[in-house]
């Protein structure tokens, strides 16, 4: 199979990836969060070929994208008036909202459960496409299972090149970070994966939330879950990786007595001098939390590669878009975190 590449900014190519989808193909669509491995959501041998190409455990659910806000109650019932709040503050935008799911969503889509994730990107192209091709389109993100997520192109075509039908090429990811997973099927509102929309915005439209225990610890791999990213290890490069936490001195020191021939330093941009002679690698500004999200898995795929012994990475600290980028480093690092201000 030879893989096409189609650009984000042409009617023809919405042409093109729609008839693909509703031919039972997959195309990596573009989207504000990171690209995502698309096929029809209604269609199981579809979805099921997802969860060949990324090697995706397959109780791993996946997120229905829509076109428009309406179209939520196709395949989903039981709609609290929570969710049309939050879709009206945030959509089209990187929020996905869990739901009872309609029988028309098959258990392969939704992981086996009787709910399911929808959200709608904010990208024309990728709505445009969803319009044309009549149906959602299911879609996780388009890397290699537990592997840094796409947020190019490019990125994809490494990944799936001659294994997927088509990439739409809508340029670099703004956001850069998987979406924001809020449970709404109970009471206060559950927040399963923190994301582009922070929550302190959530609360300010809920008034409540409850932050789910996977989003900062590792949970039982045996545990079903709700959404996507919840319980395997994910965003990984091949090299370990270790959080070093502490002030910026402490961490410095740490990282400088066990630095080794072959391992790199993954930093803030503030903070390159300090590691000058450790191979560092700066993937936003610490004093500009949204420059690390959109830089973070550009950087975890330029340290994926055999020759790196070992990551020691810098992590922001507090809310926001912060705590997103805590989470995605969190979950490549299993939850391997150091404090340096302890540890000397």
């Amino acid at each position: 199979m030879k893989t096409q590449i189609l650009s984000g900014y042409d009617g023809e190519s919405v042409r093109v990836a729609a008839d693909i989808l509703k031919n039972g193909g997959l195309v990596a669509i573009p989207t504000e969060t990171v690209y995502g491995l698309g096929a029809n959501g209604l269609d199981e041998n579809a979805v099921a070929q997802i969860f060949v190409v990324k090697g995706r455990p397959q109780d791993n659910p996946l997120i229905l994208h829509i076109a428009d806000t309406p179209d939520m109650e196709r395949y989903a019932h039981d709609i609290p008036a929570e969710a049309y709040r939050l879709a009206e503050a945030f959509w089209p935008g990187p929020l996905t909202m869990i739901l009872p799911a309609k029988p028309i969503v098959p258990k392969r889509t939704t992981g086996g459960r009787d709910t399911v994730g929808i959200r709608c990107p904010d990208s024309d192209v990728t709505r445009a496409i969803i319009r044309a091709a009549g149906v959602p389109v299911a879609a996780p993100s388009a890397n290699t299972s537990g592997k840094p997520s796409t947020v190019t192109a490019e990125h994809v075509l490494h990944d799936h090149d001659g294994k997927i039908e088509a990439v739409v090429d809508g340029g670099h990811s703004r956001v850069g970070l998987e979406s924001t997973i809020v449970d709404l099927t109970e009471f206060p509102a559950r927040l399963l994966r923190p994301g582009g929309i922070t929550p302190e915005q959530l609360l300010g439209v809920l008034g409540s939330l409850i932050v789910d225990e996977a989003v900062t610890a590792e949970i039982d791999p045996e545990k079903v879950v709700k959404a996507p990213g919840m319980k395997y290890q994910h965003y990984a490069p091949q090299a370990p990786v270790v959080i070093i936490a502490g002030s910026r001195e402490k961490a410095a020191d740490y990282i400088h007595h066990f630095f080794q021939p072959g391992d790199r330093v993954l930093c803030f941009q503030e903070e390159l001098p300090l590691y000058a002679d450790c191979n560092p690698l700066a993937y936003g500004r610490e004093d500009d939390p949204a420059t690390l999200s959109a830089g973070l898995f550009d950087a975890l795929r330029e340290l994926d590669r055999p020759d790196i012994g070992r990551v020691y990475a810098r992590c922001p600290e507090g809310g926001g878009i912060a705590y997103a980028v805590q989470n995605r480093l969190k979950k490549a690092a299993a939850f391997h975190i150091v404090n340096a201000e302890v540890a000397q």
